[in-house]
């Protein structure tokens, strides 16, 4: 008779600020050492789930996120471009496929969704891309309950919705909305039974408990994101955040322990700024728990690593494609 399976350890919400920042300021081996024991715990530890992200609507956003070069407040570099059609955005989402992502989310630069032929568009895309056997998820700005209802009923896997930063920091760098306003969606997106995608940015200026503290919001819902992206400032020209400094790879290794630790069964996504960091960076952002790319010369808007670059460091590194989740329900 076969051995029993070791039982997995259980799922913590009751996590406090003073508790994350002391995981997060462990000597890096031993951080780095406790998040990849857990990583292989509930996750097998060669295995990557690559992502594409395409702006379906780009540019033109009533925000002011002093991040986001797609806010109108600010003369950026990104151009305002009009709604792609449901065709040519299912036939990014083949391509995708053909290239070996599994998940393929559409991302538009709205506030809020509004009812009416823009959403019905979006319902298109994703019953589309569900049609080729990927996971879909959007990112669409605030969702009443309905809107997370029709998307569901269209068969959306996950809904994106960072929470940025801390409560605490949040009015620094966005006026247009409260948090509040994000948790509510997020809630929407739970009781509608789509998956709710949820992480945070670093290096727009925040202190090292901001980011235990938007971490604590995130671990201690329930259940926990199922996917937690940690994003690491890309500055661009015309936006308020121009002018940080580059974030160290060594911070953005200690974010994603962090998140490991916290939240051990969720898909911690190494996302925005990659592009700059080396192989041997990406590659310790994976021992330290990230189990998942975005894949494509683009995040939205700013770059990412070129796809062969990506498929090469793979190979090399001995790791695998994630095989797509079965379709809930």
């Amino acid at each position: 008779m076969d051995a029993a399976l070791p039982e997995l350890p259980a799922l913590r919400h009751d996590w406090t600020t003073s508790e994350v920042v002391a995981l997060h300021d462990l000597p890096l081996l031993d951080l780095v050492h406790r998040a990849q024991t857990l990583h292989r715990a509930f996750h097998p530890p060669d295995a990557i789930q690559l992502c594409t992200l395409l702006s379906v609507k780009t540019g033109g956003c009533p925000e002011d996120c002093s991040y986001c070069p797609q806010s109108s407040k600010y003369e950026s570099p990104v151009e305002t471009e009009k709604m792609l059609d449901v065709e040519s955005v299912i036939a990014s989402a083949r391509r995708a496929r053909e290239a070996g992502s599994t998940r393929f989310c559409m991302g538009a630069a709205w506030r809020e969704v509004k009812e009416g032929p823009a959403f019905d568009k979006v319902l298109s895309m994703v019953r589309g891309v569900k049609d080729l056997g990927l996971e879909a998820c959007c990112t669409l700005g605030m969702l009443s309950e309905s809107q997370a209802v029709a998307l569901k009923d269209a068969g959306l896997d996950a809904y994106n919705h960072n929470l940025d930063s801390s409560k605490e920091f949040y009015g620094t760098i966005i006026t247009t909305r409260s948090y509040e306003d994000r948790l509510r969606t997020l809630d929407h997106v739970r009781k509608a039974g789509i998956t709710v995608c949820s992480g945070g940015i670093i290096g727009m200026g925040e202190t090292t408990r901001d980011r235990a503290r938007m971490l604590v919001t995130l671990a201690n819902l329930q259940p926990h994101p199922e996917s937690v992206p940690i994003n690491a400032l890309v500055p661009v020209e015309g936006t308020p955040l121009a002018d940080r400094p580059p974030v160290d790879p060594i911070e953005l290794v200690r974010m994603i322990a962090t998140a490991r630790i916290l939240m051990p069964a969720s898909m911690v996504r190494l996302s925005a700024g990659r592009a700059s960091l080396s192989r041997e960076a990406q590659l310790l952002c994976m021992m330290a728990g990230a189990n998942s790319l975005f894949y494509g010369d683009k995040l939205l808007t700013t770059p990412n690593p070129d796809a062969d670059d990506d498929a090469r460091l793979l190979r090399d590194a001995g790791m695998r494609p994630l095989a797509p989740a079965p379709r809930a329900g």
